[in-house]
């Protein structure tokens, strides 16, 4: 073979297994919660999010440009209520005019709007469906939203920095003093709690409380627990301090609580020891759990949490200003 005719076939095969490694380059892939398997080539990059926590997580890896839509109840971070507005009853012409190559949402949405699910896969969007049920799989779900967004090592930090963070606390809440007994509602209508393991009762546990409903049933796959006033009301004397989630479900009022009919056998209540909690601070899968857990020791134990957990969030990035450090609990009525 010629000089010149060699080096043609040799380029020509240096360009074909060029080609051929291109092809043969593995995919991306994740599993989503609906056991879906998500296959990509390259990291998504116009990825609208229908979960707050799903928003709030993108944000605090660095994706600001990248979420081009938000759900319609998006609190924090402020710059995300300024996104555009998706939801699950608009159709899929507005994900496609938009050019989105990701959808988030989480299982939920994916029960209850199987048909536009479908639909945007079929229009080659991708969708991803997560929501982990408890603290120990957050790590698993944060290392997923990185590996979607090309973000792993700033997800892989997160997770260090929330693990450190935890340890501190639980520390913390070892120095303490005397453990406090609490019940944390959910639900005020139907007397529900947290199922022992979720994110609320492991934030609570986690700043040193003990929880006063650990014999409470799950109610079906959620967080939610079921309890039942009569039970509570029999254990009421044990209960140094009830702490009440407020959110979209549960929007209960110091007065509402405290004017229950029989809520006066719950030593807590008659004591003033009624503290009402922001649910996207203890149970959203984001960083601002810290926030909830401090938040929380910082009621229980505040001359241990109120300085030494603010340092604590600190160190994690956080600005410790939801604690009520330095005020005194609620006076109960007469």
């Amino acid at each position: 073979m010629q000089r010149g005719a060699l080096h043609t076939w040799a380029g020509g095969l240096a360009v074909l297994l060029v080609l051929a490694g291109a092809r043969a380059a593995p995919a991306a892939a994740v599993r989503d919660d609906r056991g879906r398997e998500i296959r990509f080539a390259e990291p998504f990059r116009r990825i609208v999010s229908l979960y707050g926590a799903h928003t709030e997580n993108l944000f605090a890896l660095g994706l600001d440009e990248a979420v081009i839509g938000v759900s319609p109840h998006e609190v924090y971070p402020p710059q995300a209520t300024r996104r555009p507005v998706f939801s699950y009853h608009d159709g899929p012409e507005k994900y496609l005019a938009a050019r989105a190559d990701l959808v988030l949402i989480r299982p939920m949405i994916d029960r209850g709007y199987d048909t536009l699910v479908r639909q945007l896969e079929r229009h080659g969007i991708a969708v991803v469906s997560l929501q982990p049920a408890n603290a120990e799989e957050m790590a698993a779900y944060w290392i997923t939203l990185g590996r979607l967004t090309g973000r792993e090592p700033q997800a892989q930090a997160m997770v260090c920095t929330f693990r450190e963070a935890v340890a501190a606390f639980q520390e913390l809440g070892r120095t303490a003093g005397p453990r406090k007994r609490v019940y944390f509602e959910a639900v005020h209508e139907a007397m529900k709690t947290f199922q022992p393991g979720s994110m609320p009762i492991f934030a609570l546990e986690t700043a040193g409380g003990v929880n006063a409903a650990a014999d409470a049933e799950q109610v079906r796959t959620t967080n939610i627990a079921f309890y039942g006033k009569e039970r509570l009301l029999a254990r009421g004397e044990s209960i140094d301090v009830f702490l009440a989630q407020v959110g979209a479900m549960n929007r209960p009022t110091l007065d509402s609580i405290r004017n229950e009919p029989g809520f006066e056998l719950i030593r807590a209540v008659r004591d003033g020891r009624i503290h009402l909690i922001d649910e996207t601070i203890v149970s959203r899968p984001t960083l601002r759990l810290l926030l909830g857990i401090w938040t929380i020791g910082a009621t229980l134990y505040p001359a241990t949490f109120c300085d030494g957990g603010a340092e604590i969030l600190i160190r994690a990035g956080l600005e410790p200003t939801e604690a009520p450090c330095g005020a005194s609990p609620p006076a109960a009525q007469p």
